[in-house]
């Protein structure tokens, strides 16, 4: 018996090795520093929603200071119970979703072994960011000899998971329909000589370095699945089940769905093949979902550089599991629609191009998304707007008839109501509410990179942009690194736009504040009446020509300071544009024409989408239209007020992320 159970070991061993030694190769050259490397068995016990996992990590101290422990996240403790950090922080609420009364989710390490030394009792829960003693999401484990710089760990573990129902910020299961997202013990990001491992916040998501992932995915034979990385085969096991294998390089992250209902859609654009998996009632939408899968790769590759993953994977959730939509892992993203949607509401596009975005702004480049959401989340919200409206016509929200909204315009609303609660760079759990955080990370970060695109021109923003990705792709980003490469290509520091921004509450208010034009009246007088009386008779006899003294006065009304134009408008058609430093205060313009001054307008064209008032940045002499503008402001204040209710703010965003 010892040595048939000792020959079973040797073939799976073999059998292990095989499968390891058959993975693809699909970059020859890494394009990371493949720090943390995973290779994860895993089981799905679908009645239970359980997950039975073994994890062999393999993590290189590439820093140069000594590592004396290990810091992981175990994310899926945050649906342990309601005294974590971030139910504590959601009320238990996210998304408008619930969690089931007997519907938690947990991981729980049930042994873990260090270079082959079983340190599982040592297991150590910390909370860094708050006074939450019940938070599970992060764990501490001792290294026994001290890890020096350029050394390697195998670290291995068996863990137990049990996704939350239903699906609940970003992960989870539904009836026959399952997600796992950060569904594994994952390691922490040692950087400065510590660990940077936060506990899982309402308003955070993730941050992780580089590696490579071999991942064997066990589910029902017949099920479907879709993961990150290339599917290398299916193997048929003769108890019912089916082991998926998967092979990732140079990602951070790793996702998987799976479902016996799902509809495949395959397509392909550029270089990179695409799979869509939809829902069986949602079918009629796959050819929607693909070709908004293909434009994104086409729009971004072409504007913005080359995606350089062989694939991509857009997944559509089962009904009553949005909490799983508009979500974004490594060449694996969520979508999200709804039976009957109008042509002319651009959820699935919006909300794929969104996603696919952040294979970009998050999943190349690896900034910190619980330090500097706005890095991510508002770059692709910028790129999302302008692939958006170029796509659609500046229709890129909704285009239903009379009804159009812009994708800047939407952005511009989310960020006027919420423009002065925080400043924009805020650690994710700092700001004054979900919706200060949101506008702060998604909105207002687009609506000032819009306006920056607008001052310094579509190619040099552009340009800046592939320049930032070829620059500091898989390297871990901070703030001051992209407004370097934006000041760099620009040819000009614009640090004096971002510290505005990133480090105040500071609005922008800019204003026509009063107007005139009154006839130039004849020069009376002692010294002007003698001149008229003392005229002789063969004096030129000169036509008199009226002249018309014009003035304006413009204010800054807020603390943001930005550069501005003015333009002025004649009765007899001439326009004449000033340019305003704007910063001081108030500034006035005096003119003696023939013509009449008719009207002036601070920022004509509205490029400066940051300003807090469209209404007040121009005057007009003219009143035959004037109840007509009363009646237009009026409509717009109504219309402004009514797309900043709440419930309006979060849409479409409700399901990107």
């Amino acid at each position: 018996m010892i040595i048939r159970n000792g020959f079973i070991l040797q073939f799976f061993l073999y059998l292990a090795i095989a499968t390891l030694s058959a993975q693809p190769v699909i970059f020859e050259n890494p394009l990371s520093p493949r720090i943390a490397n995973y290779d994860i068995d895993v089981e799905l016990d679908t009645s239970n929603r359980m997950l039975h996992g073994r994890e062999t990590l393999t993590w290189f101290n590439k820093t140069d200071t000594p590592v004396q422990d290990l810091h992981f996240h175990l994310y899926l403790n945050a649906f342990r119970n309601s005294q974590s950090t971030f139910m504590i922080e959601s009320g238990g609420r996210h998304r408008s979703n619930l969690i089931d009364k007997d519907g938690w989710g947990y991981i729980d390490i049930d042994s873990i072994t260090i270079d082959g030394s079983d340190v599982s009792e040592y297991i150590e829960f910390l909370q860094p960011d708050t006074d939450h003693p019940h938070d599970k999401t992060v764990c501490r484990i001792p290294l026994f000899h001290i890890l020096k710089p350029g050394q390697s760990v195998n670290i291995e573990i068996e863990f137990t998971a049990k996704l939350p129902t239903p699906p609940f910020a970003r992960t989870g299961a539904k009836a026959e329909y399952f997600f796992a997202g950060q569904w594994f013990p994952k390691i922490g990001v040692f950087e400065n000589g510590v660990w940077n491992c936060h506990q899982f916040h309402v308003n955070t998501e993730f941050y992780a370095d580089f590696g490579v992932y071999d991942v064997r995915i066990n589910v029902p034979a017949g099920n479907i699945v879709g993961a990150t990385g290339l599917e290398v085969e299916i193997i048929e096991n003769e108890n019912g089940t089916a082991t998926h294998v998967y092979h990732a390089e140079d990602v951070h992250d790793f996702a998987w769905t799976t479902s016996p209902n799902f509809v495949e859609f395959r397509g392909r654009e550029q270089d990179v093949d695409i799979r869509v998996l939809m829902q069986s009632d949602m079918a009629y939408q796959g050819e929607r979902h693909l070709e908004a899968a293909k434009f994104s790769v086409r729009y971004f590759q072409d504007w913005y550089g080359d995606y350089p993953f062989p694939n991509l994977t857009v997944v559509d959730p089962r009904r009553g599991a949005f909490g799983s939509g508009g979500m974004e892992y490594p060449t694996l993203i969520t979508a999200g629609t709804i039976y009957g949607l109008p042509a002319g509401v651009y959820l699935p596009e919006l909300v794929i191009l969104h996603e696919f975005g952040h294979n970009y702004w998050y999943h190349l480049l690896a900034s910190n998304e619980f330090e500097e959401a706005w890095l991510d989340e508002g770059i692709n919200s910028y790129t999302e707007a302008k692939i958006m409206d170029h796509i659609f016509n500046d229709a890129g929200a909704i285009n239903m008839g009379a009804v159009q909204l812009s994708n800047k315009q939407f952005h511009r609303l989310r960020y006027l109501f919420f423009a002065d609660y925080d400043p924009m760079l805020k650690h994710g759990w700092k700001y004054y509410s979900g919706s200060s955080y949101g506008a702060n990370s998604y909105s207002r970060p687009a609506v000032i990179l819009l306006t920056l695109d607008n001052y310094l021109g579509a190619d040099v923003m552009r340009n800046a942009m592939q320049e930032y990705v070829k620059e500091w792709s898989f390297k871990h980003p901070k703030t001051n690194d992209f407004i370097n490469v934006i000041s760099r290509v620009a040819g000009q520091d614009l640090n004096w736009y971002f510290d505005q921004i990133l480090y105040s509450n500071a609005t922008l208010d800019y204003s026509v504040a009063s107007i005139y034009s009154r006839e130039v009246k004849k020069n009376r007088g002692v010294d002007f009446d003698d001149l008229e009386e003392n005229a002789t008779s063969d004096s030129l006899e000169v036509k008199e020509i009226k002249q018309y003294e014009s003035g304006i006065g413009v204010r800054r009304l807020g603390e943001f300071i930005f550069p501005v134009e003015i333009e002025l408008t004649f009765a007899d058609g001439e326009k004449i544009r000033e340019k305003w430093d704007g910063k001081d205060l108030w500034k006035r313009y005096k003119y003696v024409r023939e013509s009449k001054l008719i009207s002036a307008t601070v920022d004509p064209e509205q490029k400066i989408l940051i300003d807090m008032n469209f209404s007040n940045n121009s005057r007009t002499l003219s009143s035959k239209d004037h109840g007509l503008k009363k009646v237009a402001i009026r409509m717009l204040f109504w219309l402004q007020s009514f797309l900043e209710m709440p419930e309006l703010l979060i849409f479409p965003f409700s399901l990107s992320r």
